[in-house]
């Protein structure tokens, strides 16, 4: 397993994975979750999308970037197919790694309140609850993370 920044050719790839981990919140939520309709493209142009591979398959992905003095977590998957591996708490750690790396302190991420397995994972790896509100018609909980 390793991590690596997302190229061009890996767009479509995370594009499949997180069209599959968000569209059974479609119907809850009335749309497509943001991750769905994400700008990929520009993220891995960016340098700001990574992909967790293994076996040179890419199995997960992590899209993220420094602001305002944190690195925050746009938004992460796992292939369905990938699952219950720990792929999830693996992108989380690499998130602290790079945190770290870069000088910053803090990670932060929202998620919607109908993403409870999400909410629970951010909740047992450290995250604390900040805020709730509706930005764009979502009901987003935000969460935040100091690193010691």
């Amino acid at each position: 397993m390793s991590f690596r920044p997302a190229g061009n050719a890996d767009v479509a790839t995370v594009r499949t994975i997180a069209e599959a981990a968000y569209q059974p919140y479609v119907a809850e939520i009335g749309r497509a979750p943001a991750p769905m309709v994400a700008d990929f493209a520009a993220a891995a142009a960016a340098g700001d999308l990574f992909v967790l591979e293994e076996e040179g398959q890419v199995l997960a992905y992590i899209h993220l970037y420094a602001k305002d003095e944190v690195l925050h977590i746009e938004n992460l998957a796992v292939a369905p197919e990938a699952r219950r591996r720990g792929y999830a708490r693996r992108l989380l750690a690499f998130a602290e790694d790079e945190a770290r790396t870069r000088g910053i302190d803090c990670l932060d991420l929202y998620t919607n309140e109908v993403m409870a397995a999400a909410y629970g994972l951010y909740i047992a790896t450290g995250f604390d609850e900040v805020d709730r509100r509706v930005e764009a018609g979502f009901r987003r909980i935000y969460l935040r993370k100091a690193l010691n």
